[in-house]
């Protein structure tokens, strides 16, 4: 059974990796002299990943998604607790991503490589707990949750509506302001 909630999860995923992309590729394209150190937007891009997926998407996954698997299937209990861990890591990598960021700023081209490293870290990390979710968690959701239990999971990530954009739209807002200030092609500024 295919559920709404988990194309909204997938979806969810693309638009991270979109945004960690378009940070690898402004920091390559930096790195590399085509363009300068813009520090408002990659500290927006940051503040989009901290806000969006760590206080909506990971809340919605453990407390639903994971929680009905957990009492259904034995098997994932392992990976479930995995992947939760990983979620109560979220905010002290985000601090590191920041930190490195504000050394970056305070220390100019002498910080580009240790932001870049934790930038690095912190993609490899998320797509390796992403490609987790998608291969593992997911079959056996479709494999052992009930139709009761999709239709539980299913309101509840309806519920967030457009969870990108946000309270009030700030998220959208947030995503707009990105998009006009990164350079092609992450974006759409000069």
């Amino acid at each position: 059974m295919r559920s709404k909630s988990i194309d909204i999860i997938h979806e969810e995923h693309r638009a991270l990796a979109a945004m960690l992309s378009g940070m690898n590729a402004l920091v390559k394209s930096i790195a590399a002299g085509r363009l300068e150190p813009d520090f408002e937007l990659l500290g927006a891009m940051i503040e989009y990943i901290d806000k969006v997926p760590e206080v909506v998407h990971h809340p919605k996954e453990n407390d639903y998604l994971f929680a009905r698997l957990r009492a259904r299937c034995s098997a994932a209990v392992a990976v479930i607790e995995q992947l939760e861990a990983e979620h109560a890591e979220g905010a002290a990598r985000i601090a590191a991503l920041r930190a490195a960021l504000e050394n970056y700023q305070r220390t100019g081209a002498a910080g580009l490589a240790d932001f870049d490293a934790t930038l690095k870290a912190y993609t490899e990390q998320e797509w390796h707990h992403m490609n987790t979710e998608e291969r593992q968690v997911f079959p056996l959701a479709q494999k052992h949750l009930t139709a009761e239990d999709w239709a539980e999971i299913d309101a509840a990530f309806v519920a967030n509506g457009n969870p990108w954009a946000g309270p009030a739209g700030d998220y959208a807002a947030l995503f707009t302001k990105i998009v006009n200030i990164a350079p092609a092609p992450v974006g759409l500024g000069g």
